[in-house]
């Protein structure tokens, strides 16, 4: 995800002088290739977090497009006041990208780990927050985000996941996906659990049940109209999301049930409200927080 995020960001800014990058001392082996094509469009501010926000949002009021890069912890909790205050109130044109989805960082420890932070940038007006699930979701998103007026958040895993779209999928900034159409079950992933959701929908097959599986890249705006017609068919829908049980996907997909005023089942796969005191790869540390665990 990451190497395709900076693929996308290089091509645009060959055309588009708007494009400029800020690192708050990280990205090594990521942004160098940015770096050398534009150097007076790249500023490193160093371990300064909230001087990366407040620089930003300058440079988003002179005109700019900018994009903030870090660890998710970093870009968006350390500095959250600044985010608040100079890009959601201010509604400024400053893109924050954050790496490390959930338990990507298993072995740094819990300082590491993005378990809060879809549901702190779901809070804040103007703020659109974008989790793709595949490197195709993020080139659609970020080729999107060049043209979209004010702040957005992109959650990012890694490096080298498993593209599960082809480069025909339609994506568009607000819009579910359906990856498998199913009429029994309907499991909506987002972010880093895409890959897992369509391992799971194969094993349901087997089992002789034909399960939906939706990816939700964009989590604010929610696409409504999709949840809501996964509530008229009437169909146990099931949330998959790699963050706390609280704030995330699916409190923002119960959020459209409860006002639609309908009964559905309806159950969420993600972490419990605890913090991981384990240290190990994200696999790990999936299969002890429970997120490997098919629920029927």
């Amino acid at each position: 995800m990451r190497t395709t995020f900076v693929n996308c960001l290089i091509d645009r800014a060959k055309i588009d002088n708007r494009i400029f990058v800020i690192t708050p001392d990280m990205g090594f082996s990521v942004l160098e290739k940015f770096k050398e094509q534009f150097p007076q469009r790249f500023l490193n501010v160093g371990i300064a977090e909230q001087n990366a926000i407040g620089v930003a949002a300058g440079l988003a009021l002179s005109g700019k497009i900018v994009y903030v890069y870090s660890i998710i912890p970093f870009v968006t909790m350390r500095c959250f006041e600044q985010v608040r205050i100079d890009l959601a109130y201010m509604n400024t044109n400053v893109r924050l990208v954050g790496v490390g989805a959930g338990l990507a960082y298993g072995p740094a420890g819990a300082t590491h780990h993005a378990i809060e932070d879809i549901a702190i940038m779901r809070a804040l007006p103007n703020m659109t927050v974008c989790c793709p699930g595949d490197p195709v979701e993020v080139r659609a998103l970020i080729n999107q985000s060049f043209a979209h007026k004010g702040p957005i958040y992109f959650r990012l895993n890694k490096n080298g996941e498993t593209c599960i779209h082809d480069d025909s999928a339609r994506i568009e900034i607000g819009k579910a996906i359906t990856v498998k159409e199913g009429k029994d079950i309907a499991l909506i992933t987002t972010s880093n659990m895409l890959e897992q959701g369509l391992h799971w929908v194969k094993e349901w097959s087997l089992q002789g049940k034909q399960a939906a599986l939706i990816s939700m890249p964009t989590v604010k705006p929610i696409d409504t109209d999709a949840i809501l017609q996964l509530i008229n068919r009437n169909i146990p829908i099931i949330t998959l999301e790699e963050h706390n049980m609280i704030g995330g996907l699916g409190s923002a997909v119960a959020e459209v049930i409860a006002d639609a005023g309908k009964a559905v089942v309806f159950k969420r796969i993600a972490i419990q409200d605890v913090y991981s005191h384990l240290v190990g790869s994200q696999q790990l540390l999936r299969s002890k927080l429970g997120l490997d665990r098919r629920p029927i």
